[in-house]
């Protein structure tokens, strides 16, 4: 796992460089997409599984938590966080390449100690994440597409002290269905730091979305994923509900919930935004 991190990292750092070199790519971040060729505006959330669309060359797009609450439970405690502003920039760099830039502006997080029934609460900002999403097929059209989103997570977090460096490899992809129908697919390996001891861990996600217009420019998300710690060999599952307005051609809002099925599997409920430029 770690030679998957170690190129992960050189992905990230290279990738970008790379593309910008070729010649085949007709627009970039410095010879932007018209905005009358703009594709359709695909955002990442509000579901786990990844879009394998990448913003348009020259362009930016802001997706956010306006607000999440997150829930998880141990044997030995409980925490719940609330964060809020966390947010994914996205910068077109060539016509199928995007850098991403994820933050976290504020994190306020309780504790209580279930044998002690001490509480603890601490504040302050998140950890930085440094994502590249190259699409591999169907940016521009098809009924299929994916791409590969390598993402270093740096440890710059002030509410919590063990927050460490982590970094994985995501493969997410989508098949248009019939009736405008939309099957979304990810798979993902990571290496995560331990939530009780100063250590990391290997972990593997799986999941499964499918989407579609309930009524006029509102989006049903359906979803289920499961991930699996290799240390401890521990599987946790869950079932994701979503809805998604499109205010505008580059405006979005949504709101929805991740529910762990296990007891100690954690549970979101957030509500956000999305828009480009």
């Amino acid at each position: 796992m770690k030679k998957i991190i170690a190129a992960a990292i050189y992905i990230v750092a290279l990738l970008p460089f790379s593309l910008l070199a070729q010649q085949k790519q007709s627009y970039s971040i410095f010879n932007p997409r018209p905005a009358s060729q703009m594709r359709d505006m695909e955002t990442d959330r509000p579901d786990v599984t990844e879009s394998p669309f990448t913003v348009d060359a020259g362009h930016f797009q802001y997706e956010t938590d306006l607000v999440r609450f997150k829930t998880e439970r141990s044997e030995d405690s409980k925490q719940n966080t609330t964060a809020f502003n966390k947010a994914n920039l996205k910068i077109g760099i060539t016509n199928s390449t995007a850098l991403q830039i994820g933050f976290e502006s504020f994190n306020l997080q309780r504790e209580t100690d279930l044998v002690t029934n001490e509480k603890t609460k601490t504040h302050g900002i998140g950890d930085l994440t440094v994502r590249v999403k190259q699409n591999l097929i169907g940016n521009d059209g098809g009924d299929f597409a994916m791409a590969l989103l390598p993402y270093i997570k740096f440890p710059t977090a002030k509410y919590t002290d063990d927050s460490k460096y982590e970094g994985g490899l995501i493969l997410p992809m989508q098949l248009k269905l019939p009736k405008e129908w939309k099957l979304g697919m990810q798979v993902e390996a990571d290496r995560l730091k331990d939530d009780d001891i100063s250590a990391m861990h290997t972990e593997f996600l799986q999941s499964l979305t499918i989407s579609h217009e309930t009524i006029k420019n509102l989006d049903g998300i359906a979803e289920t994923y499961y991930t699996y710690d290799f240390k401890k060999h521990h599987w946790s599952n869950f079932l994701n509900a979503a809805l998604q307005l499109s205010v505008g051609k580059n405006f979005k809002l949504d709101a929805g919930f991740n529910y762990g099925i296990q007891h100690d599997a954690e549970r979101n409920y957030f509500i956000g935004t999305s828009f480009r430029l």
